[in-house]
C-alpha cells in the first residue's frame, strides 16, 4: 500500500512580501523551502507507515518547477521512500481547481494508495482548498482539521479532528484524504544520514502526458474561467438620479423629500 503525502514549495516564512504594481507577488531573495505545514503530514505518514501492517512506501508528491525540489528532497532527508516531481510548462497559472486535478491524476498513476495526507494549508495562499477538491476527484474520504489517528486498519480509520467547538470524533472508511493541523505530532529533524540520502536520491519528473492530463483542465486553461463561471457575483442592476438645483440648501431639500416619501428615513 502507498501513503502518499502531497507537498509544496513555499518562501521562508521570514520572507519580505513585496508586490508591484502590476499586482505581482514576490518574495525577493527569499530561499524556496517545504511548506511548513506540510512537515506535520509527512511525519504522520512516517508513523503510521510504523503501525500499518504490511509492506506500505510513503511516496512524497509535489507539483511545481524545478524548484519543487527542496521540498522533496526534505521529505526524503525525513524518511520518506520515494519522491516524485510533477510539473509540465502547461501547469503553469494553475489555480486550486486545476492543481487538484493534476495531483488527483498523479495519485492515480501511483495506485494502491490507502491515504493520501495534506498539511493544513500553503504558507503562501492559505485556501486550504486542495486536499478537499482532491478527495472529491478521487472518491476518496475526505476529513480536515485532524489532530490526531487513534485507529487504522486496512478497511478504515478513527481520526480526531480540531474544530471550533472542540474536537469530533469520526470515522471513514479508506482510503481517504487527511488534512493535518499542528499539534498532531511534533516533526523530525532530518537526520544527517537522511540528508544523505536525500542527495542521491533519484527524482523522476512526471509531465502532463505521463498522467494523462487534458490540456484543457490545467494551468490558466482550466483555473480563472471555471472559477468566474462558479463563483462570479451577479450582474448588478440599478438606477440613479441625480438631484440638481440652484443651491446646496434646495438640493439638500429636494433630496430629503425624496428620501421621506420612498420612506428611506
Amino acid at each position: 500500500m502507498h501513503i502518499v503525502v502531497c507537498t509544496k514549495q513555499t518562501p521562508d516564512s521570514a520572507a519580505k512580501l513585496a508586490v508591484d504594481d502590476a499586482g505581482h507577488v514576490s518574495w525577493g531573495d527569499s530561499p524556496i523551502v517545504i511548506n511548513p505545514w506540510d512537515e506535520y503530514a509527512v511525519e504522520e505518514a512516517l508513523l503510521l507507515k510504523d503501525r500499518i501492517d504490511g509492506d506500505v512506501q510513503v511516496v512524497v508528491i509535489s507539483m511545481g518547477p524545478e524548484e519543487a525540489l527542496e521540498a522533496l528532497k526534505h521529505a526524503i532527508a525525513m524518511g520518506c521512500d520515494r519522491a516524485i516531481r510533477i510539473w509540465d510548462e502547461a501547469f503553469a497559472g494553475s489555480d486550486t481547481l486545476a492543481t487538484s486535478y493534476v495531483l488527483a491524476r498523479a495519485i492515480e498513476k501511483i495506485g494502491d494508495v490507502g491515504m493520501v495526507l495534506f498539511g493544513k494549508s500553503a504558507i503562501d495562499s492559505q485556501t486550504g482548498q486542495v486536499a478537499v477538491a482532491v478527495a472529491r476527484r478521487l472518491g476518496f474520504s475526505p476529513l480536515t482539521n485532524v489532530i490526531k489517528i487513534a485507529e487504522i486498519d486496512g478497511a478504515s480509520m478513527t481520526a480526531e479532528r480540531l474544530l471550533e467547538e472542540g474536537r469530533q470524533v469520526v470515522q471513514a472508511p479508506l482510503p481517504a484524504v487527511v488534512g493535518t493541523t499542528k499539534g498532531i505530532n511534533e516533526p523530525r529533524y532530518p537526520s544527517f544520514m537522511g540528508i544523505r540520502k536525500a542527495t542521491r536520491a533519484e527524482y523522476p519528473l512526471w509531465t502532463a502526458g505521463d498522467i494523462g492530463a487534458a490540456a484543457d483542465k490545467v494551468g490558466a486553461a482550466g483555473s480563472g474561467v471555471r472559477w468566474e463561471r462558479i463563483f462570479a457575483p451577479p450582474a448588478r442592476e440599478g438606477s440613479a438620479e441625480i438631484v440638481a438645483a440652484d443651491t446646496v440648501e434646495e438640493s439638500a431639500r429636494i433630496l430629503v423629500d425624496k428620501l421621506l416619501a420612498e420612506k428611506v428615513i
